[in-house]
């Protein structure tokens, strides 16, 4: 596996030209910055201590120089401040894709134990604070690291005892700054968590709204952000103590730099081994060396945020996805429908019982079959395996006479169609989320898709049709008409292979009659697994598997197992008594 240090570096590279023209315009601003200072001491020492018979004229001329070098300081500047962030964003944008991309690898198993408020801040606020570092790291290193080397190469050759006094305080500024960077390390990090924490449960909240208001918990909500927001506030509270410490200590040690050189400049122009032009130059550019100590101060405070937000980054991007194509891995096509499952046990866990325990199941292409039991028997897992949206721990499922740990997931999951009791219908339009079915089809196709699921008149009727904007999670449309619109997306797949989630459950009476329609039209000719609630609606299936905590109880017709009285009949009997 790559280190993360090469890791971090490789993000450069598609930028390799901009950030090398970034370092040069770096260079000739530290450059310009020490210049300035000797075209001042020329015009003191050189032309006005000597009474030169043309002062002037030299005087000008180096205006003109001077005002030269401060209007290609100015452009440099400016390539570095506009063109570094541009690269910054670009490096930001690619390790947010990577990022993403990495998400959509991760199984069902990763989301079960996360919570999405979490991923979305290292997606977003941790990955901000690494492009500014990006940016402003290599050329805040670059300007302090030669502007100091350059003032101290300039200082020594105006005063070596003055230099060695100066650079006395060098020591005691690393060694406080190693401290207080440390501290602020720790600070951030905490911080970063906890902001993870306040999106969470923004997001928790926020999903729920209509359960939060319907019950008037408007209140508990609302406490329970504010415990996070005052974690969070007392977390970036420490990380601004700590960086308060840093910048002002550091401040306050190059002011006492320059209380010392005023001092023992005085003395040394007094006593006749420093002139008054070498004492002013001297001032300016311990000015200078003022500037890489606060650029130092920035790029720690950058380098903190960036490499806390690059740890969180890499700790998410090194999560190996438990679901991978095998090396391989073939793509079926044709698909027909054949359906095995061979000896299938299944937990969630290592330490959890097992939900699904030495299942053998054979369904043939076109058959029409009903799962039914009781809460918790593992119908919805038994039909979760199947596009592997969770892996086996024992036995093996056939499709088409095909391991489908040997064919890729993709065209594996393009032969299925799944219709769930709980919608999920994206915001946008009625016709964006029919497509999404199939991404490429025409309008006549979605029409088309939308008179078999029974959801064109419906459509019709709102108030912008086809492109009726429908809300987040489709809020707008009755449960009945989201429904039809999710098997109208099926059609529009046209998959072999249907797996239907108790997708009438949940509905009204009426609905229920148009959605079960629709799922009988869209059943027609394909492999139909339907986890059923009301076992009225699975009376014609062609076969019916009883699910319990000991596996598959029993299998037949509605008619066969009402006569055989066993679990079946037991559950049907006190549907119909309700």
């Amino acid at each position: 596996m790559i280190s993360r240090r090469k890791k971090f570096l490789s993000y450069y590279k598609p930028y390799i030209g901009w950030v090398a023209a970034d370092m040069v315009c770096a260079l000739i601003v530290s450059a310009v910055t020490l210049a300035l200072p000797l075209c001042a001491r020329y015009i003191t020492k050189n032309i006005l201590e000597e009474n030169a018979p043309d002062a002037l004229t030299q005087i000008f001329a180096v205006g003109v120089l001077m005002i030269a070098l401060v209007l290609v300081h100015t452009l440099c500047n400016m390539f570095v401040d506009y063109q570094g962030h541009r690269t910054g964003a670009l490096m930001e944008s690619d390790m947010r894709e990577e990022l993403f991309e990495h998400y959509e690898k991760l199984s069902f198993r990763f989301y079960d134990e996360q919570k999405t408020g979490h991923l979305m801040t290292r997606l977003t606020n941790d990955i901000f604070w690494l492009s500014e570092l990006y940016h402003h790291g290599p050329e805040d290193l670059t300007i302090a690291a030669l502007n100091f080397l350059g003032t101290f190469i300039i200082l020594l050759n105006i005063n070596v005892g003055l230099s060695v006094i100066t650079f006395l305080f060098l020591p005691l500024m690393a060694i406080y700054a190693f401290y207080f960077n440390k501290r602020m390390n720790l600070a951030l990090r905490r911080t970063k968590d906890r902001i993870g924490d306040i999106n969470a449960q923004v997001e928790d909240t926020l999903a729920g709204i209509r359960v939060v208001k319907s019950f008037a918990n408007e209140d508990i909500e609302r406490s329970k952000f504010t415990i996070e927001n005052d974690r969070f506030v007392a977390s970036r509270s420490e990380g601004y103590k700590s960086e308060a410490y840093f910048s002002g200590g550091m401040i306050a040690f190059t002011q006492l730099i320059t209380v010392v050189v005023v001092v023992f400049g005085g003395v040394s122009i007094v006593n006749g081994s420093l002139d008054l032009a070498d004492l002013v130059t001297y001032v300016l550019y311990v000015g200078i060396l003022v500037e890489p100590v606060l650029r130092l101060v920035n790029f720690s405070r950058l380098y903190q945020e960036g490499i806390t937000g690059f740890s969180r980054f890499m700790d998410m991007l090194e999560i190996a996805p438990d679901i991978e194509d095998a090396p391989n891995a073939i793509d079926l096509h044709h698909v027909r429908g054949d359906i095995a499952f061979h000896r299938v046990s299944f937990k969630y866990k290592e330490d959890y019982h097992d939900v699904l325990r030495d299942i053998s199941l054979d369904i043939k292409a076109g058959e029409y079959i009903a799962l039914v039991g009781s809460s918790g028997v593992g119908k919805s897992t038994l039909c979760s395996l199947i596009p592997r949206f969770y892996d086996v721990n024992k036995g093996q499922i056939l499709v088409d006479g095909y391991d489908i740990r040997d064919v890729s997931q993709q065209s594996l999951r393009q032969q299925i169609g799944m219709v769930h009791q709980d919608v999920y219908l994206f915001a946008g339009s009625v016709a964006e989320n029919i497509r999404y079915g199939k991404p490429d089809a025409c309008d006549e196709e979605i029409v088309e898709a939308a008179k078999k699921a029974n959801a064109h008149d419906f459509i019709v009727a709102l108030p912008d049709g086809y492109n009726t904007d429908i809300g987040q999670r489709g809020v707008k449309l009755s449960g009945g008409q989201k429904q039809r619109l999710s098997i109208a997306r099926v059609f529009l797949k046209n998959p072999p292979i249907l797996i239907f989630d108790e997708a009438t459950s949940a509905l009204d009476n009426e609905s229920e009659k148009a959605v079960q329609a629709s799922l009988e039209a869209l059943s027609e000719h394909r492999t139909t697994l339907v986890i059923a609630h009301r076992l009225s609606t699975v009376r014609n299936a062609q076969r019916i598997v009883v699910l319990t905590d000991n596996g598959i109880d029993e299998e037949g017709t509605h008619d066969e197992l009402i006569i055989r009285g066993g679990t079946y009949a037991n559950l049907y009997n006190v549907q119909l008594r309700i």
